[in-house]
């Protein structure tokens, strides 16, 4: 019986499980959006959240405790193990969820997988830094780029 376990093994080991999801924390803020299984997104909300949620303290930290903020950090770094990313999240993804007070990623559920069934969803950031519009070009200029292409 599993009582008082909150944590899903996901069939893996404890340690092959903590990698896992460090790498797929960094990936998040790195790209600030990621393609996984729904159960990972799952989980995976759960640790980024916390993660942001840290980073958002150091704002509110006086400059005067210098020793907090860089526990706040200390601790983020344990399960980001990438500097610049750690950077990012507490200069730039943190100050853009300063006025939220939760909430900062979303998880889209996208269908199953072809290969196993699994389900499959997409896990984002709420307010992404860059959005992506998709412009329809004319046939006809393309159609003309292709020809002074071949000249």
């Amino acid at each position: 019986m599993r009582h008082k376990n909150k944590v899903k093994q996901l069939g893996r080991t404890h340690s092959h499980r903590k990698a896992m999801f460090e790498n797929m924390v960094t990936s998040l803020f790195e790209h600030e959006r990621i393609v996984t299984t729904k159960q990972k997104g799952k989980e995976l909300k759960k640790i980024s959240e916390k993660l942001i949620t840290r980073a958002k303290h150091n704002i509110e930290i006086p400059e005067t405790e210098e020793g907090k903020k860089l526990h706040n950090k200390r601790e983020v770094l344990k399960v980001i193990r990438n500097r610049d990313i750690v950077a990012k999240l507490f200069d730039d993804i943190a100050l853009r969820f300063k006025d939220r007070k939760g909430g900062y990623t979303r998880m889209y559920l996208l269908g199953v997988r072809q290969g196993d069934a699994a389900e499959m969803a997409i896990v984002e950031l709420v307010d992404r830094a860059s959005k992506v519009e998709v412009v329809k070009a004319d046939k006809k200029d393309e159609k003309a780029k292709k020809v002074k292409e071949k000249k």
